[in-house]
């Protein structure tokens, strides 16, 4: 099944637009807890709330060997209807990208990754490649330090327009066999609005809402597509750390359904 079914099936069964970042801190989860036995917690208590997952491989690779295990057993946990977007920001030259493409499609398994395209097409190729998969590139990303470049002014033949948008632009003409999306921050909502006008049918993968700022009812209001089948509202620490006690899966069920309420009530034009 292509990715974007697959997403469009999870919505609409879990009624989500939200997705859980699954990022294990040791410093943040109950002590004594086994980081796949946190992972798996959070999943059975969230399962039937989201229309995704994301794990960032960050939080993986720092806890070296065991991490990868830990990863591949995240992943195999997860029930096949739901889709997985792991968090790679991969973007490499042609052959290391191809090896990345394999670890993260093949031996992982995951429904789709985020990547780079500072490198440009040919260190994309190799995801894109994958058909079935989704790539989200990385466009107007949400930390503070996206201006540096992502806001650069450039000349093109259309007029001078902001890098990110030029990033959005490319991706629509690669976006060949409909497996590519955008990256785009909660944390900058007149960008995101922008964005969602320009490409009312591009995937959006929208990071940075609660914890790193953004807000709720911007991001649904100027980020949801018009089908509601192609955008994705993430959420990480907000929901994973809604506790650190015993009670934690239970408080990320109750952090998820709050969450997933809100942004229902908001496409309802109910008060946010």
């Amino acid at each position: 099944m292509r990715f974007l079914e697959k997403l469009a099936q999870a919505i609409d069964k879990n009624r989500s637009l939200l997705c859980v970042g699954l990022d294990p801190d040791p410093g943040l989860m109950p002590p004594g807890l086994g980081v796949f036995e946190f992972n798996r917690a959070i999943i059975d208590a969230t399962a039937d709330l989201v229309c995704a997952y994301k794990p960032n491989i960050a939080f993986y690779e720092a806890l070296g060997r065991d991490g990868w295990d830990t990863l591949k057993l995240t992943r195999d946990y997860i029930a096949a209807d739901i889709p997985v977007i792991v968090d790679a920001k991969r973007g490499d030259i042609g052959n290391t990208a191809r090896a990345y493409a394999r670890g993260l499609f093949d031996y992982f398994r995951f429904d789709a990754t985020t990547a780079s395209p500072y490198l440009g097409l040919d260190s994309l190729e190799p995801f894109i490649a994958y058909h079935d998969r989704g790539v989200f590139i990385l466009c107007r990303t949400s930390n503070a330090g996206a201006a540096d470049f992502q806001s650069l002014s450039c000349e093109t033949e259309t007029g001078v327009k902001a890098l990110f948008e030029v990033v959005a632009g490319k991706v629509a003409l690669w976006n060949k066999h409909g497996n590519l999306g955008l990256v785009v921050g909660a944390t900058y909502p007149e960008e995101l609005r922008l964005i969602r006008q320009g490409y009312p049918e591009m995937p959006l993968l929208i990071p940075g809402v609660g914890t790193q700022g953004g807000e709720l009812a911007d991001t649904v209001r100027f980020g949801v597509d018009a089908g509601r089948c192609k955008t994705i509202i993430n959420s990480s620490r907000q929901v994973l750390y809604a506790s650190k006690g015993k009670d934690f899966a239970a408080a990320a069920r109750i952090a998820a359904g709050e969450l997933r309420g809100r942004i229902n009530e908001i496409l309802a034009g109910s008060p946010s």
